[in-house]
């Protein structure tokens, strides 16, 4: 077991109230998975657990980690909430009495405000990434959910970071609860962290400086507004970089295609601010690199987190200006180390350098509501055609689309083949996605 589940799953087991800190990626999804499947009584059809999440990608993150974990239970049924869909297919859903719901604060609050959602029923309610929810402006329809919900209930409140309002939130919707503190600081033996100065004017083509330097494979980028995201997106664009901006602008269909291409790794560079980016699970990330410091040297912590995990190396670049001496000096009093200031003039710049990523994600008009599944695609893919199956990367089905990743050299082919073949005996629309 990680280190929450071990202090935390008693506790959880025991139906104690739990307050803990923990970092993405600490494996506290399964602790209170396993916490609320315990107590499900399956034979019962009414809404026993209740998971809010900050964004669609975690809520849908953790819908799946629940449904691994609940393969064994007969007939459990486990479904999301969130914004950005149909109403309609959720009240239908709804009509079948969940066990577990999953989703976010305010689709959640108009299913009890319409009396679709129920939750007399309630035994637990988890408030994951708290911290992230507080600063997204939900702590109102938090408060007016927790309204609905039964006194008698266990509440298990998860947080990568404890500001004074997570305290607060608390002491005002938990009895008495364990306080479990993971070790929010990383393996300074995983992660090479390296801190640039730079002086006005200089961030962007330092940035391109040190991606022909380190040439990492895959990078997240931090910036702290998401006007800086698109701007700084669409110029490293114009330099021949396959880099894709994460934040509040993008509509959940545009959001939903930005991590689809990074996670397939058909982008090379995801540029996100840090609401957008939180709760990301994303695997094997090379770098993490710092375009603004965080006001916040926990946030930081947080940030850099994100690479050097599964005992991978991981490397974690940021960029300030003499100004800023007083945020470095935060993170060294933070993590208990100083840290090492590189020179931008060390830096191997490579002309007409270009990063591309090895993969390219492929569109199809049609999805789950099509009865369209991974091995359809595969299957059209390869069956009776030259493209071998170790060229087609991951797949994934929403419920009116389907994203194929390809590896590049082929992407011609596959385009072709997709789009002048049937998939399931149908015909659907193929585009290559930039």
């Amino acid at each position: 077991m990680t280190p929450i589940q071990a202090h935390g799953l008693p506790a959880i087991l025991e139906g104690r109230d739990l307050l803990a800190q923990a970092k993405t990626g600490s494996g506290k999804t399964a602790a209170f998975a396993i916490g609320l499947l315990h107590k499900i009584e399956a034979r019962t059809y009414r809404t026993q657990a209740l998971v809010l999440c900050p964004t669609r990608e975690l809520a849908d993150q953790v819908s799946r980690e629940i449904r691994l974990l609940a393969r064994a239970i007969p007939n459990i049924n486990i479904l999301t909430l969130c914004g950005g869909k149909p109403m309609a297919g959720q009240l239908a859903s709804l009509e079948r009495n969940p066990h577990v719901v999953v989703g976010t604060p305010g689709r959640i609050l108009k299913h009890l405000e319409k009396g679709t959602l129920q939750l007399d029923g309630l035994q637990m309610l988890v408030l994951d990434e708290a911290d992230r929810m507080l600063d997204m402006g939900f702590h109102e329809d938090i408060t007016r959910i927790i309204g609905m919900a039964p006194r008698d209930r266990q509440t298990l409140l998860f947080s990568a970071t404890y500001p004074d309002a997570i305290k607060a939130v608390s002491d005002a919707i938990q009895q008495d609860p364990v306080d479990v503190r993971v070790e929010s600081l990383h393996d300074s033996r995983q992660i090479e962290q390296v801190f640039y100065e730079i002086q006005k004017g200089e961030r962007t083509r330092t940035l391109v400086a040190l991606l022909q330097h380190y040439r990492p494979e895959s990078s997240l980028v931090f910036c702290n507004t998401k006007h800086q995201c698109q701007e700084l997106a669409d110029e490293l664009w114009q330099q021949g970089f396959h880099a894709l901006a994460l934040h509040g602008d993008l509509d959940q269909k545009e959001r939903d295609q930005v991590l689809i291409q990074f996670a397939n790794k058909s982008s090379s560079i995801l540029i996100a601010t840090d609401v957008a980016a939180r709760g990301l699970d994303i695997k094997d990330l090379q770098a993490v690199i710092n375009f603004d410091l965080s006001p916040d040297p926990e946030i930081h912590i947080h940030r850099i987190g994100r690479t050097g995990r599964a005992g991978n190396a991981g490397l974690a670049i940021s960029l300030f200006m003499a100004y800023e001496q007083f945020r470095i000096e935060a993170i060294e009093n933070f993590q208990n180390s100083p840290v090492r200031i590189g020179c931008t003039t060390s830096l191997k710049a490579r002309e007409n350098f270009q990063l591309s990523p090895p993969m390219v994600t492929l569109g199809i008009n049609g999805g789950r509501k099509d009865k369209v599944r991974a091995g359809d695609i595969l299957g059209a893919l390869t069956a009776n055609t030259s493209l071998p199956g170790k060229q087609i990367g991951k797949i994934d089905i929403a419920d009116n689309i389907a994203y194929v990743a390809v590896e590049r050299p082929v992407a011609k082919q596959a385009l072709k083949i997709l789009s002048e073949g049937k998939i399931k005996g149908r015909k659907f629309r193929v585009r290559k996605l930039r």
